[in-house]
């Protein structure tokens, strides 16, 4: 293999030669060279095993063989493009919809996350005859330009150039630290309420909201899980004024929340958002990604007399691989595991809220999960460079976690479904003891400090990428 003719020297020197500097990289002060995973496990050039809580792309396990051999003997056979008749494609399409709203029958295969999310404001202004967008504070929806522009998460980090005027942004609905709390007596209302606002001031203006998307849970923005009613009522302000609701599974669909296959499906069976794109899981880490909308829409879109083609998007092997997923998915029962491993997660971090003040709130549904870490649980000030040395010491210690949100101080669980409970005892208690050291070393008390913990210096916080877009 080409990674056993490299030491880490070399990899490193001739990726600062050749690689985009903008490229970042985990762990940039000491970067782990990862040569091999297996299930809910990755391993470096030296043979140490990491535990892998970061890795939602990976979603049946990593190198899951069921995957594997579908995938080489498609290959072995047949790969070309779409425009040819196969079974692979329509058979998967079949299966894919047999998961969503009945409404929700028409598919458009593509590559990557971005590419779906960027076919999908195509069909919504098509539909609508409109450009004007609405998104969600510190949303993340991909890298094309188009998606740059309606992503907060990355175009507030831009210094040049103003908003684009198609954009609209209403706030998260995020309830721990947001603009409506958990305290308030109706805070979806509240929020739903921004975007009724947002829609009327662009038809004040003459425009048209041609759709809203939202993740159907905030992955990059800090795992926010939005208050149960929020997607409906906002949802009925844009269809009413002829646009249409994205709702953005790329990170969190395939029965990652447990009660449900759809992350959306946790809003109530009353919600069905207009088109639903996916990605990351779909494949197991293979680039596929989907667009799955309603036959209103597709013919709209079909009405601008424009083809649609994708040379790679919906292929026999990417169709084999997507079908093998959904298949583990089945044979494994991941969702119902998803749910009682996500709920014994939750159970055990809450726990630790109990003991340690750093952590000032734990949200979640299923296997993804958020510990947000403060400084003061009355003023909730970030602690963020102490989220990112809780970060580089559980990787010492062989466990994989990043750390988001618009202040980089969520810790974020979103492993390989395969991810059990053993796991979850064996990286929790990680993590409560780097919390005591480090709340040890900055004065911060404890309910109660672990034994031996004792002679900790004073923390010189490090700087780097602890923050993912996966």
């Amino acid at each position: 293999m080409y990674t056993d003719k490299l030491d880490k020297r070399q990899t490193i020197e001739l990726r600062k030669k050749h690689i985009g500097p903008s490229c970042e990289i985990f762990f940039t002060d000491d970067p782990i060279k990862i040569v091999r995973a297996r299930g809910q496990y990755m391993y470096d050039e030296r043979g140490q095993r990491y535990l892998d809580c970061i890795n939602n792309v990976a979603h049946v396990g990593h190198c899951h063989p069921d995957v594997v051999k579908a995938g080489a003997e498609q290959m072995e056979v047949l790969n070309t493009n779409s425009r040819f008749l196969h079974d692979n494609l329509v058979l998967y399409a079949q299966k894919l919809q047999a998961t969503l709203p009945e409404e929700l029958s028409v598919f458009y295969f593509v590559n990557s996350g971005s590419e779906a999310n960027d076919l999908a404001l195509r069909l919504a202004r098509q539909y609508a005859a409109s450009q004007d967008i609405i998104t969600l504070d510190n949303a993340y929806h991909g890298h094309v330009t188009s998606l740059i522009e309606i992503s907060p998460y990355k175009f507030h980090h831009l210094s040049n150039g103003p908003l684009s005027p198609f954009v609209h942004v209403a706030s998260s609905p995020d309830v721990y630290r947001g603009k409506y709390r958990r305290d308030h007596p109706d805070p979806a209302t509240a929020y739903a309420d921004e975007v009724r606002d947002i829609v009327e001031r662009v038809q004040n203006k003459g425009g048209k909201v041609a759709a809203i998307i939202a993740e159907s849970l905030q992955s990059c923005g800090g795992q926010v899980i939005p208050p149960a009613g929020y997607f409906q009522q906002v949802a009925q302000h844009v269809r009413k004024a002829g646009g249409l609701f994205i709702a953005d599974e790329v990170q969190v669909g395939f029965g990652r929340v447990g009660t449900h296959f759809w992350a959306f499906q946790l809003q109530g069976d009353d919600f069905v958002p207009d088109i639903v794109t996916m990605g990351k899981p779909i494949g197991n880490g293979h680039p596929l990604s989907c667009v799955v909308t309603s036959r209103k829409v597709a013919e709209a879109f079909m009405s601008s007399r424009m083809e649609y083609f994708n040379t790679f998007g919906g292929n026999p092997v990417s169709c084999a691989i997507g079908l093998a997923v959904l298949d583990v998915i089945v044979k494994e029962d991941l969702q119902a595991k998803a749910l009682q491993v996500g709920e014994y997660l939750i159970s055990l971090l809450e726990a630790q809220k109990e003991k340690h003040p750093l952590i000032g709130d734990i949200r979640g549904r299923g296997l993804f999960v958020g510990a947000e870490l403060v400084k003061d649980r009355i003023k909730l000030t970030p602690a963020t460079a102490e989220a990112r040395e809780v970060i580089y010491r559980l990787k010492e210690q062989r466990v994989l976690l990043s750390a988001d949100g618009p202040h980089r101080n969520v810790l974020k669980f979103k492993p390989p479904m395969c991810f059990d409970t053993n796991n979850a005892d064996f990286v929790v208690d990680k993590l409560d003891r780097v919390l005591t050291e480090i709340e040890v070393a900055t004065g911060m008390k404890t309910a109660n400090l672990l034994n031996g913990v004792n002679g900790v210096n004073k923390i010189h916080f490090r700087k780097g990428s602890t923050g993912d877009s996966s």
